[in-house]
């Protein structure tokens, strides 16, 4: 199991590395030079084309499968990734070109579910929610909630994807619990195909961070998603005794993120759903916690202070991981740190927009950051 993430992880770092060191000859075309968004925080133009290299590793360890397990197992890997290229190709598409909206990447990740769900059987079949086992009981029920969750989580990854290192490591832990429950169960075909993606990540997160030398982009991003989201599918259908609410709890940081946007922005603000803004709490964290930066605008000061601020949210996704790892057969449980979850996010989320940040969250610094004018704005 190790040789295949090992593999997936060389072939990922390689094929990365070569992009950024290729960068220049393909500049116009993949470059993230925009930095007028209020969701971007890089300060020089970075490839966004890092999707390339993790599939590239999937690939040659999916492949791989063949020497740990059996041909048969790599031939399912092999249609599940083939099941992802409608997500894959429209993200990357619009990575060079900048041109799909983000409801044709929701459809497009949609279209890649519903191949999931007819070739591979990845179905939500039960859901421990009371009134949606029902609905998950019908074959029309069963999809639409697989296309709902498989297009959210995708979208959730990408929603978190604003500073170096947050969205690949956030990944990476997720997977790895979805992994070590695999394997406890005896599903060493789930718990293989996680690793291979897991390698993949490592691969791209070695250039990501803390350098941001090269970004997922909406490729990657959707990519990452839409396994994970197939991968804990898998799971479930074939280990019933694992609990159908431990992969949204495993999750629960990027999912309850992008609801929480959408609630703020819409019933807020007014404001479309899909409109980005710079007040997601990965960015209040890099504004409002990261002091020890102030005075210094520098390309290598704000590249630090981007990278430092990732660590801050791997944490916050660890908190909802390790008690799904520890309660992965208990949906009792899980819910109720579900709610938890939901609880302790708003409360943070509000104390720090009203620059009341909890004194163990702060960075040290011999004076107060001044208020910028985006942040007037953004307020």
């Amino acid at each position: 199991m190790v040789r295949n993430l090992l593999i997936s992880f060389a072939a990922s770092a390689a094929v990365t590395l070569w992009l950024v060191h290729a960068s220049k000859g393909h500049e116009g075309r993949s470059l993230d030079n925009n930095f007028t968004q209020p969701q971007k925080l890089h300060t020089v133009p970075v490839p966004r084309i890092g999707g390339v290299g993790i599939a590239v590793g999937l690939l040659l360890g999916v492949a791989s499968l063949t020497l740990t397990l059996d041909t048969a197992a790599a031939q399912w890997g092999l249609l599940l990734l083939l099941c992802g290229v409608p997500a894959f190709g429209v993200g990357l598409w619009h990575d060079f070109t900048d041109t799909i909206a983000p409801r044709g990447r929701l459809l497009a990740t949609a279209v890649s579910a519903v191949l999931a769900f007819y070739v591979l059987g990845a179905a939500i079949l039960v859901t421990d929610v009371p009134g949606l086992d029902w609905l998950a009981g019908t074959a029309a029920g069963a999809l639409a909630l697989t296309v709902l969750a498989v297009a959210g989580v995708s979208n959730a990854i990408n929603i978190i994807d604003g500073l170096n290192g947050l969205a690949a490591m956030c990944v990476a832990i997720m997977l790895a619990a979805i992994s070590y429950v695999a394997f406890q169960v005896g599903d060493t075909f789930v718990g293989s195909l996680a690793l291979v993606t897991l390698g993949a990540v490592l691969g791209f997160f070695m250039w990501n961070f803390p350098a941001g030398l090269i970004f997922l982009g909406d490729g990657g991003a959707y990519l990452l998603g839409f396994l994970f989201a197939e991968i804990s599918i898998l799971l479930l259908v074939r280990n019933p005794e694992v609990s159908p609410l431990f992969p949204l709890l495993v999750c629960i940081y990027p999912v309850f993120e992008t609801l929480f946007s959408i609630y703020r922005r819409y019933w807020l603000r007014a404001a479309p759903a899909s409109m980005p803004d710079g007040i997601h709490l990965h960015s209040l964290v890099y504004r409002r916690l990261m002091r020890w930066a102030v005075g210094n605008r520098s390309a290598k000061a704000l590249t630090r202070r981007n990278s430092m601020t990732s660590p801050y949210l791997w944490l916050l996704c660890s908190a909802s991981v390790v008690p799904a790892v520890l309660f992965w057969n208990n949906s009792a449980a899980i819910a109720v740190f579900l709610v938890l979850f939901g609880i302790s996010y708003s409360l943070l989320y509000r104390r720090i927009v009203r620059f009341k940040s909890p004194r163990w969250l702060r960075a040290s610094t011999s004076r107060p950051m001044p208020l910028s004018t985006r942040d007037n704005q953004e307020t």
